[in-house]
């Protein structure tokens, strides 16, 4: 068990010091709060990656028009010079 590189006899260490500082009748509560902010923590970094990856698909999609757009004009360019060669 590897938890933000703890080991097992850190959290277990950290876990009797909270009993002692906090109490049992505490501890439960602070253990919930804990998980309380451990979750709105992932909410918010999952809306986060996910607004990343909105944008750069939008930037993706705006590049690749640009790229069709420019391949079809080296297609063209390409054909002029090809039946301008073949007419000399």
């Amino acid at each position: 068990m590897n938890i933000f590189g703890v080991g097992l006899p850190e959290v277990t260490v950290i876990l009797i010091l909270a009993l002692l500082i906090f109490g049992p009748k505490k501890l439960p509560e602070l253990g919930k709060q804990l998980g309380k902010t451990l979750k709105s923590l992932k909410k918010a970094s999952n809306e986060f990656q996910n607004e990343i990856d909105q944008v750069m698909n939008e930037e993706d999609k705006d590049e690749s028009p640009k790229s069709i757009e420019s391949n079809q004009k080296n297609e063209i360019n390409q054909e002029k010079i090809n039946s301008e060669n073949s007419n000399n």
